[in-house]
């Protein structure tokens, strides 16, 4: 590990501004945790001071958080105009809240500092002088983040090297160069790096917003050119187009460049730190991120599967489980023999020594996806289908004999649905009415109140997830429709899909499967 390369998260502070996120102190407290599992240096967790929020998380950390690999750093700005750095309270806060570093945003563009800071240039090289100074004299360590400093680089390259030049002085131990408006380019943010790596000599970072969609690729860029301080935030959290996503720059460092930033191994956490985040945030994972998204690694075509059954590098550009992922083969129309060979045996089937009933499921799976079924994303539904054309039978575990659901507006208390079951299930004929919020939901109640008399395990499923898809739309009211349920049992999720004239019976198909497959698991 290069121990003299810092990687600082800012997922806390700056992926916090993300349109939607809105994080508690338990939160940023969880996700603290997640991070330092993941290896980072640093862990800007917010503004103390600024912000009553971040000033509880600093104060709650120093009681609830042991920290392994990261440390904390608590962000702030530079003492304001005309007032002493030990006088200013905004200072004060960061000097009280306990971190060991704090990072400082200040201004680099002559623009900025006449027109928002409202003070001379000069006023604020003092505001920048004085604030490090007064922090590093009281025992704290200073980095500092040159705000808009590539445009104002640009505008007036003599001050803005002329900022920086003023924050080692003082005792920064590096200067983070900030494109905060995610306008640049790799290769503008490769020569301004080098240029001011030369034209200072001191300890350069980067913070890349991915307005041009390059944040990750202009991280790279700056490191490539001399920086060894990264700023990211996990899932490219952020405002506006987000930041850089720090796994992926991580990973690109590690495994492509040979640089490694991260105690050993630990880059194997990325997926499940990833996602675990995602998961205090409430922010869905991106299926398409790089490495640790769902479909990082995962194939369709047939010609890719039928390369990948000889060799899985054929395909891909790394082992996933160097990130903690895993590869996926998706079963579709425009799957092929090997396809379903090896999705197969993914699902702890062995099918290469049977050409014929490889050939029949794949045809069959075709056939279905013609009709509008999906099985890309509804794995449960397949691994029914595989069991029926291998055993000769679809595994069941309840005879329905009907259902039924009933709609109706009453004169107070609006609508009400309700439906009725009735099925055979362990010897035993049950025949229950559900009520609930929607057609879908009564006959969800009423399936699983029946069944449930006879698996009492059915009582931990839960449906998580519901989506609805008229798949020929053109048809107007009289369209077909595709329904994906999700089902968990508190442990581990699937899901399945049905299709049907209407969406209660597509609904019904999905429940039916989703159950069904939920009952195999548990008996097995």
């Amino acid at each position: 590990m290069d121990t003299g390369f810092h990687v600082y998260d800012t997922t806390l502070r700056d992926g916090a501004q993300q349109e939607g996120l809105n994080l508690s102190v338990g939160d940023k407290l969880a996700i603290a945790r997640q991070l330092d599992g993941l290896g980072v240096g640093y862990i800007e967790g917010g503004w103390p001071g600024a912000n009553p929020k971040d000033t509880e998380f600093f104060a709650r950390a120093k009681a609830e958080l042991s920290l392994e690999h990261a440390q904390l750093a608590a962000f702030g700005a530079t003492r304001r105009a005309g007032v002493r750095a030990a006088d200013d309270p905004l200072v004060a806060a960061l000097r009280d809240s306990g971190a060991g570093v704090v990072t400082l945003v200040a201004k680099s563009h002559d623009r900025h500092v006449e027109l928002a800071l409202r003070t001379t240039l000069d006023e604020n090289l003092a505001m920048i002088r004085d604030t490090i100074t007064h922090l590093r004299t009281e025992g704290q360590r200073v980095f500092l983040d040159a705000e808009h400093f590539f445009d104002g680089y640009r505008a007036n390259r003599d001050y803005a090297l002329e900022v920086l030049r003023t924050a080692y002085d003082a005792g920064a131990e590096v200067v983070a160069l900030c494109d905060t408006n995610g306008g640049m380019l790799p290769s503008w943010v490769a020569d301004v790096v080098h240029d001011v790596t030369s034209a200072t000599g001191g300890r350069v970072g980067i913070h890349c917003h991915n307005d041009t969609g390059c944040a990750v690729a202009n991280t790279l860029a700056a490191v490539e050119a001399g920086a060894s301080h990264v700023q990211g935030t996990i899932n490219g959290y952020g405002e506006r187009t987000g930041n850089a996503d720090l796994i992926s720059v991580v990973a690109n460092l590690e495994l492509k460049v040979g640089r490694g930033v991260l105690p050993g191994g630990l880059l194997r956490e990325a997926t499940r730190t990833a996602h675990a985040v995602a998961e205090v945030t409430n922010v869905p994972p991106a299926a398409r991120q790089p490495y640790v998204g769902a479909s990082a690694f995962t194939h369709k075509a047939g010609l890719h599967a039928s390369a990948i059954k000889v060799d899985p590098d054929l395909y891909q550009h790394m082992d996933p489980i160097g990130v903690g992922n895993d590869m996926r083969l998706l079963v579709s129309d425009m799957a092929g023999r090997a396809s379903i060979e090896l999705k197969g045996k993914e699902l702890g089937y062995d099918l290469s020594g049977d050409r014929d009933l490889v050939t029949r499921i794949t045809e069959r799976v075709k056939e279905l996806e013609g009709r509008g079924y999906t099985f890309e994303a509804a794995d449960a539904s397949f691994e029914l289908l595989l069991i029926e054309e291998v055993s000769g039978e679809r595994p069941s575990y309840f005879d329905v004999e009907s259902w039924r659901v009933i709609s109706e507006t009453r004169s107070q208390g609006g609508p009400a649905t309700e439906a009725t079951v009735k099925l055979r299930a362990g010897g035993a004929r049950y025949v229950v009415t559900g009520e609930g919020n929607g057609p879908v939901n009564a006959l969800d109640q009423a399936l699983r109140e029946a069944i449930t008399q006879a698996y009492p395990v059915v009582a931990s499923f839960e449906l998580i997830d519901y989506k609805v898809r008229l798949f020929d739309a053109g048809h107007g009211t009289d369209a077909k429709t595709r329904v994906l349920i999700e089902t968990s049992d508190g442990q581990d999720s699937w899901v399945t899909v049905g299709v049907g004239a209407n969406v209660i019976e597509a609904s019904w198909e999905a429940l039916v499967d989703g159950l069904a497959f939920g009952l195999r698991r548990h008996s097995h």
